[in-house]
């Protein structure tokens, strides 16, 4: 009889045992399931938001490939109920807007919007607002639009050490010259202002008529050259001069990132 309980006290052991791993399969499944419904309700939000930046792109009069929309944050559904979202990214590509009857190119336009305020029956119905509590806006406007904008043949634009560069042919008393310098670069309201304040040209004939002309040509080119409208009521706040382009950084306040504004 004393050999009979060791057999009786394991049985319930391994009963326990089997039951304890079920247990956590059961929990893996529900929680692979959760992930998956969660990350299901998040993409119906980006393809919702979409179509409402599509639009806005379109009410501007500009142009741009399908935007990339990524709604951050983990879980999704929780924040499907409060109505409000932790962090979404837009990339606008191969952005094209008007300037001065001109297109001005930015080929890529990276915007966060931070504490995003979206009810579940905005995003069901596509009718409401999205609102941002903030939108910071970073992107790049090529040297040849910008250019193109200055309407001089044959100037072209670059960078240097963190300065604006210029080149162009010029003709100063009947001599064929190059000039070479660099601009200020600062922000004035939605305009970037151009100042070329150090000009050379090698060989400029040693004239104060000759100088005079070289100086009237740097005024000519420093000017004043109003940016394409941002969506999301961006603001610029700095522009910086890089290898690829002029960089423009921005922002906004409680923005409806789903209105043209």
């Amino acid at each position: 009889m004393a050999e009979a309980y060791p057999e009786y006290e394991e049985r319930p052991r391994r009963r326990g045992g089997k039951l304890f791993i079920s247990l956590i399969v059961l929990l893996l499944v529900l929680g692979g399931l959760l992930v998956v419904a969660d990350r299901v309700a998040a993409g119906v939000a980006e393809r919702a938001i979409t179509d409402r930046v599509e639009q806005q792109v379109a009410k501007q009069n500009a142009q741009s490939a399908k935007p990339d929309v990524t709604v951050g944050g983990f879980p999704f559904l929780t924040q499907v109920l409060a109505g409000k979202y932790e962090h979404i990214s837009i990339v606008l590509k191969d952005v094209q807007g008007p300037v001065q009857g001109d297109t001005v190119n930015v080929p890529q336009l990276d915007v966060d919007a931070r504490n995003v305020k979206a009810s579940l029956d905005t995003l069901r119905s596509g009718h409401g607002d999205v609102i941002a509590e903030t939108v910071d806006g970073k992107g790049t406007i090529t040297y040849d639009s910008l250019a193109k904008l200055l309407d001089r043949p044959g100037l072209t634009l670059g960078e240097r050490d963190g300065k604006l560069t210029v080149t162009a042919p010029v003709d100063i008393l009947g001599v064929k010259l190059t000039v070479n310098g660099t601009a200020d670069v600062t922000v004035a309201g939605n305009k970037v202002a151009l100042r070329f304040n150090d000009l050379n040209a090698e060989g400029l004939p040693n004239l104060p008529l000759a100088k005079t002309l070289l100086a009237n040509y740097a005024k000519g080119i420093s000017i004043d050259v109003p940016l394409p409208k941002l969506p999301f009521q961006l603001n610029v706040r700095k522009v910086e001069p890089r290898p690829e382009g002029l960089t423009v950084t921005a922002d906004a306040q409680n923005v409806p990132i789903n209105s043209a504004g």
